[in-house]
């Protein structure tokens, strides 16, 4: 029984010490938006299962472009069952094209082009292309399917209800298209880790490889950090609002490689910000670098 006693104490004593040393982290990510007008989310997973972290964790975020991240992982799902195939050519129409968007695919292309699944896949993750989001939708059927397909394998903070061109058109519908910080990590850890073969090899390789790519938010998770780190990320913004100068959306989810080949996940979500774009981006980067320090001297 005193052995029972003293095995109790010392776990007791253990689990302490490690969540006072995440809980530092936590100290330096609050001091680091302390004085900032914006709602912060953040969700971090580390080395450890100890090494967890969230503020705001289990608050509603609008996703904007994080949303191509969960729609790229459902076409690919439907590619491996067959259904779609990387290489099938898919024509893109000048109707399809929606005027005043980001979309480097309409920008070279404005009268329409066909474009194979694969290079829309790549124009929409690492370009964050707006039209070639909605291409894959459409091809989806519609946009309740992602959210379908995530709820199915057990994800239910979660939504998407809208594709760009509608979510463009309407300040106020953006917010349909939602999910948490802790939520933005478990898919990515699922996905990263391919729990019960979620991917294929072929398209796990594909995702992962694609993110690796991503050109879009170079100021965000990866900003502050050694230049030849990995980071696989997904980025999102909403802009700001045209009468109030809020900013709806600065988000950026990802893995995050250290030198010694493990890794850290994290999902920063920036809301009802009245502070200006570049501090938006550097709080995204300072969160992302004092995980960064808290895991490299771990």
């Amino acid at each position: 029984m005193k052995k029972l006693l003293t095995t109790v104490i010392l776990l007791t004593f253990l689990l302490q010490g490690y969540t006072q040393e995440i809980e530092s982290l936590r100290y330096k990510i609050d001091d680091i938006i302390s004085d900032k007008k914006v709602k912060v989310g953040v969700a971090i997973n580390g080395i450890k299962p100890s090494d967890t972290l969230s503020i705001n964790g289990k608050g509603h975020f609008p996703m904007q472009s994080v949303f191509k991240l969960p729609i790229t992982l459902t076409i690919l799902s439907e590619i491996d069952k067959g259904n779609l195939i990387l290489d099938q050519k898919i024509a893109i129409r000048k109707d399809e094209l929606i005027p005043g968007v980001w979309s480097p695919i309409q920008n070279k292309y404005p009268e329409g082009v066909t474009l194979t699944l694969a290079e829309i896949i790549d124009y929409t993750m690492t370009l964050s292309d707006n039209v070639g989001c909605d291409i894959l939708l459409k091809l989806l059927g519609k946009p309740e399917v992602v959210e379908e397909y995530f709820s199915g394998i057990g994800f239910k903070d979660f939504a998407v209800k809208i594709n760009e061109r509608t979510m463009q058109n309407n300040w106020d519908l953006q917010f349909l298209n939602w999910t948490t910080p802790i939520e933005a990590n478990r898919i990515l850890t699922a996905f990263y880790k391919n729990q019960n073969s979620l991917l294929s090899k072929k398209s796990h390789d594909l995702i992962w490889n694609v993110m690796k790519r991503t050109k879009t938010g170079k100021n965000r998770i990866r900003g502050q950090l050694p230049d030849e780190t990995i980071v696989m990320h997904k980025t999102g913004w909403s802009g700001k609002h045209k009468d109030t100068g809020i900013t709806a959306a600065v988000n950026d989810i990802g893995i995050v490689m250290l030198p010694n080949g493990k890794y850290f996940t994290i999902s920063v979500f920036l809301t009802e910000s009245e502070e200006n774009f570049e501090t938006n981006e550097k709080l995204i980067s300072s969160i992302a670098k004092a995980a960064w320090d808290y895991f490299i001297d771990y």
